[in-house]
């Protein structure tokens, strides 16, 4: 009996099986989280071809990998954000330039309801603020993108980060009283 088609298993149970070697198994952890680490590669790089191809090499790597893989306490996502930003950061090393997606490209302005000189500004303030982002030191930019767009918590962008909790909440206020200060951000 091929237990992956179990609609009541836990992602634990899923883990477990993928491990000992189960395909399907490591297939329902692939269709889990192939958005989310595109999202998050998505940002990281220049754009689609790039993020398409460095997500795929996300997943190889993790099949590779998954019978090593030890359940430390963190969610499985964070070992496969863990393997995009290393994918990531060589990419960068591989490159001769450095550019980010705006999220605005992603993510239009909220309501096409709202006046077009609302959207205009909106779109404006989304800009500047990408602008002020990709200034950041790269691990500034990570913790704001894992942060705000992918919505994880200071633990999983920890284990991420291979940082502690306590030292990304530090990063983070670091972050905030920077955007304020030096940009006059969040005024």
């Amino acid at each position: 009996m091929n237990h992956t088609t179990d609609k009541n298993l836990t992602e634990t149970d899923l883990i477990e099986q993928a491990t000992n070697g189960d395909a399907s198994a490591f297939g329902q952890l692939y269709e889990k989280y192939i958005d989310q680490i595109y999202s998050y590669i998505y940002y990281r790089t220049s754009g689609k071809q790039e993020a398409e191809d460095l997500t795929s090499r996300v997943f190889l790597r993790a099949l590779r990998a998954i019978e090593d893989y030890e359940d430390r306490g963190y969610p499985f996502s964070a070992w496969l954000y863990r393997i995009a930003h290393n994918l990531v950061v060589n990419w960068y090393r591989n490159q001769d330039r450095v550019e980010e997606v705006p999220i605005v490209d992603q993510y239009p302005p909220p309501s096409v309801e709202a006046g077009a000189e609302k959207r205009v500004q909106v779109k404006d303030e989304r800009e500047e603020l990408m602008e002020v982002i990709r200034e950041l030191p790269e691990d500034r930019q990570q913790l704001i993108i894992l942060k705000h767009v992918e919505g994880l918590t200071n633990q999983e962008i920890g284990e991420i980060m291979g940082r502690t909790e306590g030292a990304i909440k530090a990063l983070y206020h670091r972050t905030l009283v920077s955007l304020r200060d030096e940009y006059g951000v969040l005024d």
